[in-house]
C-alpha cells in the first residue's frame, strides 16, 4: 500500500478513535480531564505516521469534538487543548523520525517528552486566552500533572503496549535495539 495512503487512512483511524474515546468515560468532563482519553490516539498518531498527520490530527480532534458533541467547551477547553494534542502528535512524531533507535527505551524518552512538551503549550496557551491573574503556576501544576495523573498512567502504559503490540505483528518496524 503507498505510504501516504497508509499514514492518511492511520490518521483518519486515530482522529476517529480520538472522537470515540471519551463516550467511555460518559461524557462526565471530572472523568474524561483525569483520564485524558483524546490523548491516546494523538500520542499514536504522532509515532504510526510521523509528525504533520500527528500535529494535524491532535490539533483537529478537540476542535472537531466540541464543534460535534460540545464537549469540551471551546473556550478555553478544545482551543487550549488543540495547541497541546498538536504539541503531542508533533513531538512525539518527530522525535521518533529522528531517534537513532527505535525501541522501547526510545519510545519511552520520545513519549515522555511529547507529554511534557503538549503540557507546557498548554499552560502558555491557558496564560494567553485566560491571563496570567486567571491562570498561575499552581494551577497550571494542579491541572496539568495531578488532576491528570491517571491519564499520563494510562498514556505511560497502553501507548508502549500498542506500539509493542503493532510491532509483534509487523505493522511497526523498531530499529536497531538500545544495548
Amino acid at each position: 500500500m503507498n505510504h501516504s495512503v497508509k499514514n492518511m487512512t492511520t490518521a483518519g483511524l486515530m482522529l476517529a478513535l480520538g472522537l470515540l474515546l471519551p463516550f467511555l468515560t460518559g461524557q462526565i468532563p471530572a472523568i474524561g480531564s483525569q483520564l485524558c482519553p483524546m490523548h491516546l490516539p494523538v500520542l499514536l498518531c504522532g509515532f504510526l505516521c510521523g509528525w504533520k498527520y500527528g500535529l494535524g490530527v491532535g490539533f483537529l480532534l478537540p476542535l472537531l469534538r466540541s464543534a460535534l458533541f460540545g464537549m469540551p467547551v471551546m473556550y478555553p477547553a478544545a482551543l487550549a487543548m488543540a495547541f497541546e494534542l498538536g504539541t503531542y502528535g508533533l513531538v512525539s512524531g518527530w522525535l521518533w523520525q529522528v531517534s537513532k533507535y527505535q525501541c522501547v527505551k526510545a519510545l519511552y524518552r520520545c513519549l515522555i517528552a511529547a507529554m511534557l512538551a503538549g503540557r507546557i503549550v498548554w499552560g502558555l496557551v491557558e496564560v494567553a486566552l485566560l491571563g496570567l491573574g486567571n491562570f498561575g503556576w499552581q494551577m497550571f501544576l494542579g491541572t496539568a500533572f495531578v488532576t491528570t495523573l491517571p491519564g499520563i498512567v494510562l498514556q505511560l502504559i497502553l501507548v508502549p503496549m500498542a506500539m509493542v503490540a503493532l510491532h509483534r505483528a509487523g505493522v511497526v518496524h523498531f530499529r536497531q535495539q538500545a544495548v
